[in-house]
C-alpha cells in the first residue's frame, strides 16, 4: 500500500487530497480548490455609470475618495480572468490511472469537473446525497458569479499573459508567492473554470451514498460514509479491501450544531487510519480556554491499557467530551450577532460573505432574535444565485442533522426557521443584486449574506464598494483569507471588519485519546503535526508520517488472501512436493476466477491442458544436448566462470539448423531464438529434464 499527500490544504476551504493506492486500485480521496488564491485577481472594474453612482451615497468619507490613488491600487493586482488553483501536485497524475474518487466535504468536490472533463478519466466517483447537491449548488453558484468576469473581459482561449515569466517577475512578492507556490512548481496547479454544462456533466457521474450505505467497487472494496460532523453531509470513509481494512479521518467535529455528530464508533478495529484533519493545528496555540484545562481532563495514555468498553466511555467523556464546543460556537455567533446590532443601530449595514453553512444556518436563527430584543426592525437579505434551493433543501435533509433537529421534524416542526422568517417578511431571498423585486424592497440599513468569501467575485463586490467608506457599516470575514490582500481593491476604507475562526476539525489535543480509542493497527499521520501533537511512546499501534508530495510506502498488515475452492476442483488437486522446499507442496489447478465483495472464488471453468505451464529445476547440460540431437538440433557448450553480474553459469551454443543461445543460470534458463520453431523444440527438450506441472 502507498500513500502520496498531494495537497495538506488550508483548513475548511481547502480540505487536503490524498491518493491511496490499495489492492492494486489507486484511491483519490477528495478534490478541492483553493479559492483563497482568488485574492491576487482585481475584481472586476464598477463601469462608469457605476462610479457615479457610488459618489452619490451620503457618506462623508466616500464623497472625498481619491478614486485615482483607487485605481493604482487595482493596479497592483492582476487585472484578468481569474484562473483557479488546484490541489498542488493533481495535474502530475494521469487521471486516467485513478480508479475511484471518494469525496469527504462540499468544499472537497469543487475541482472534481476539472476530471470529470479530462479525456481517459473513467474512476467511480462516490459523496454522500447531501454532499452532491450542496456541491453542484456551490459549484453552479461559482459558475455564475464568474460569467461576470467573461462579460467583462470576454471569452480567451489558452494560457493569459499574466501566467507569462515576465508578468510574473513583475508581481509583488505576496502575489507572486500564491501565484507560483513557496518553491515555484504550482504554476501548473491553474485553470481556466469549468462550465455549467462540465458541473451537470460531473454530478450526474457521482453514485450517492446514503448514512453508512455499502457500496462495492469492483467486487473487492467495501466502501462506507459516517458522518464526520464538520457540516451537513460531511464524511470519513471506511475501504475494506481483502489485505487490509483503511479509514480516513477528514477534517471533523465532536460537537456540530447542526450536522450529524462525528460517528467515531464505525471508525474502531481497523488496520489503518490515514490521519487528513490539517484544521485544528493554527488553532492550537492560541486557544487560552483549553490550553488551561484543570488537571482532572489530562489525558494518560496509560488509561487505555483497559480494553473494557467502560473504559472507553471514560476516556471518551474525560478527553474527548469534556468541552462542550458547540458552546464555544454559539459563544462566538452571539459576538458576531450583537456586533451586528451595534452596526445597524448607528445607521450602517452589515455584510456577511461566510461560507460554512452550519454558520450561516445560526446567524440567521439568532440575528433575528437580538434585532427583536433590541426593538430594531432591519430587513435581512441573502442573494445569491442558489440561496432560495439552497434553504429549501436544508430543510429536507435530516438524515445528516443532529438528532435535535430530527426531533422537529418528528413533530412536525420545519427543520429551521428561515422559512417561518420569510413568510414574516424579515428575511428575503433574492438571486442578484439586480433583480427587480430587490430594487423594490431595498432599505438601509440592512444585514446582508452574500458570497463569494474570497472578495473576488459575486454581490459581495458590489456591496463593498458601496459600504466601504462607511465607517458605521461592518464586514464579517471567516479566517483563512489574507486580509490585507483582499481588501486591497475596497481601499481606503473606513468599515469595520471582524475577522472570525470557526474550528473546523479536531482539536489536536484530543487526537491520541481518539486514536487510543479507535486501535487501528497502523497510524499514517502528517509530519507537520509531528510536535504540536505528543503522540506517546506508550500507544499501542505504531505510527507512520507522511509529508506533502511525498509517497510513503505503507508495510502489509495481512499476506494473505483467503480463496474458495469448488469442492469438484479440489478433489482433483494432485499434489507434488518441491524439491528444494520440504515444507511447500505444489498443485495445477484449473477453473476460473472471481472476486465479488472481497471474496475470491475459483469455480469450474476451461479444462487444463495436459502441457506443463510451469517448470523448475536445473537442467544437465550434456543431457540436453542428447536431448537436443536426436531433435536433430545441433550444439556446444561454452564452459564459464561464474559472472555475479549475469549469474550465468553455462552457455550452449546452437548451430543447426539455425543460430540460438541457451544460457542456464543458478535462477533460471533462458533461450534466444529467432526461430519460433527452433525456441520451441528448444523448451520442449528442457521439460523434458524438469519437474512440471
Amino acid at each position: 500500500m502507498k500513500v502520496t499527500c498531494l495537497s495538506k490544504g488550508s483548513g475548511f476551504h481547502f480540505p487536503p487530497c490524498h491518493i491511496l493506492d490499495v489492492s492494486g486500485f489507486r484511491i483519490l480521496l477528495d478534490c478541492p480548490l483553493d479559492l483563497s488564491a482568488l485574492t491576487i485577481f482585481s475584481p472586476v472594474s464598477p463601469s462608469p455609470k457605476m462610479e457615479e453612482e457610488e459618489q452619490t451615497y451620503d457618506f462623508a468619507v466616500n464623497n472625498c475618495l481619491d478614486m485615482r490613488k483607487r485605481q493604482k491600487i487595482l493596479k497592483s493586482l492582476i487585472c484578468a480572468q481569474p484562473w483557479y488553483k488546484t490541489p498542488n501536485n493533481l495535474h502530475l497524475w494521469d487521471p486516467s490511472s485513478i480508479d475511484l474518487v471518494l469525496i469527504s466535504s462540499t468544499m472537497g468536490m469543487l475541482a472534481l469537473p476539472f476530471l470529470t472533463q479530462t479525456k481517459g478519466f473513467s474512476a467511480k466517483i462516490y459523496a454522500t446525497e447531501a454532499t452532491t447537491r450542496l456541491g453542484q449548488l456551490m459549484m453552479e453558484d461559482l459558475v455564475l458569479m464568474h460569467n461576470e468576469f467573461q462579460h467583462f473581459y470576454g471569452s480567451n482561449s489558452g494560457s493569459p499573459q499574466w501566467m507569462s515569466w515576465e508578468e510574473l517577475e513583475l508581481l509583488s512578492p505576496a502575489l507572486r508567492k500564491v501565484a507560483l507556490g513557496k518553491d515555484g512548481t504550482e504554476l501548473g496547479g491553474w485553470m481556466p473554470l469549468y462550465r455549467s454544462a462540465d458541473v451537470e456533466d460531473c454530478v450526474k457521474k457521482v453514485q450517492t451514498l446514503k448514512y453508512a450505505e455499502e457500496a462495492w467497487y469492483n467486487g473487492t472494496l467495501l466502501i462506507k460514509a459516517f458522518s464526520s460532523g464538520l457540516e451537513i453531509g460531511s464524511c470519513n470513509w471506511t475501504i475494506n479491501s481483502p489485505k487490509r481494512n483503511v479509514a480516513y479521518i477528514s477534517g471533523s467535529k465532536f460537537h456540530p450544531v447542526h450536522a450529524m455528530e462525528f460517528d467515531y464508533h464505525a471508525l474502531r478495529g481497523n488496520d489503518l487510519i490515514l490521519y487528513s484533519d490539517f484544521s485544528s493545528a493554527g488553532v492550537l496555540t492560541n486557544d487560552e480556554h483549553y490550553n488551561n484545562l484543570p488537571a482532572s481532563t489530562t489525558y494518560n495514555s496509560s488509561t487505555t491499557r483497559d480494553c473494557s468498553a467502560d473504559n472507553d466511555d471514560r476516556i471518551l467523556k474525560e478527553c474527548l467530551l469534556c468541552n462542550d464546543e458547540s458552546l464555544e460556537e454559539r459563544e462566538k455567533v452571539a459576538f458576531i450577532c450583537s456586533c451586528a446590532v451595534d452596526s445597524v443601530k448607528a445607521g450602517g449595514s452589515v455584510i456577511i460573505p461566510l461560507n460554512q453553512l452550519g454558520i450561516v444556518l445560526q446567524l440567521l436563527e439568532q440575528i433575528p432574535v437580538y434585532l427583536e430584543s433590541s426593538a430594531m426592525k432591519v430587513p435581512i437579505y441573502v442573494i445569491s444565485s442558489v440561496a432560495a434551493e439552497l434553504l429549501a433543501f436544508t430543510n429536507i435533509i435530516p438524515e445528516w442533522l443532529c438528532k435535535e433537529r430530527q426531533e422537529k421534524l418528528f413533530s412536525g416542526e420545519p427543520l429551521f426557521s428561515h422559512p417561518e422568517l420569510m413568510k414574516g417578511e424579515k428575511l428575503y431571498v433574492f438571486p442578484d443584486v439586480n433583480s427587480p423585486e430587490l430594487l423594490t424592497r431595498w432599505q438601509e440599513p440592512c444585514i446582508v449574506f452574500s458570497p463569494h468569501w474570497s472578495l473576488r467575485l459575486g454581490p459581495v463586490v458590489h456591496l463593498l464598494r458601496r459600504w466601504c467608506g462607511d465607517e458605521n457599516s461592518l464586514l464579517v470575514l471567516e479566517d483563512g483569507l489574507d486580509t490585507d490582500m483582499a481588501l486591497l481593491p475596497f481601499k481606503p476604507m473606513a468599515m469595520k471588519v471582524l475577522q472570525c475562526s470557526f474550528l473546523s476539525g479536531i482539536r489536536l489535543q484530543k487526537t491520541q485519546p481518539l486514536l487510543e480509542i479507535l486501535r487501528p493497527k497502523v497510524v499514517l499521520f502528517p509530519e507537520d503535526l509531528r510536535e504540536q501533537v505528543n503522540i506517546s511512546s506508550s500507544h499501542s499501534f505504531p505510527v507512520l508520517y507522511y509529508a506533502e508530495n511525498e509517497t510513503l510506502d505503507v508495510p502489509k498488515s495481512r499476506g494473505d488472501v483467503d480463496l474458495e475452492i469448488a469442492s469438484n476442483l479440489a478433489a482433483q488437486l494432485s499434489w507434488r512436493k518441491l524439491d528444494h522446499d520440504d515444507d511447500m507442496d505444489i498443485a495445477r489447478l484449473g477453473g476460473q476466477l472471481f472476486i465479488d465483495r472481497g471474496k475470491h472464488q475459483v469455480l469450474s471453468g476451461n479444462k487444463v491442458s495436459d502441457k506443463p505451464l510451469l517448470h523448475w529445476g536445473f537442467p544437465d547440460v550434456e543431457k540436453l544436448l542428447a536431448a537436443l540431437s536426436k531433435m536433430g538440433v545441433k550444439g556446444s557448450v561454452e564452459e564459464c566462470m561464474s559472472d555475479a553480474e549475469s549469474g550465468s553459469d553455462e552457455i550452449v551454443h546452437i548451430h543447426e539448423p539455425s543460430k540460438a543461445l541457451i544460457e542456464v543460470r543458478a535462477t533460471r534458463t533462458v533461450i534466444s531464438a529467432r526461430d519460433e520453431r527452433l525456441a520451441s523444440l528448444i523448451f520442449e527438450a528442457i521439460g523434458t529434464l524438469t519437474d512440471g506441472i
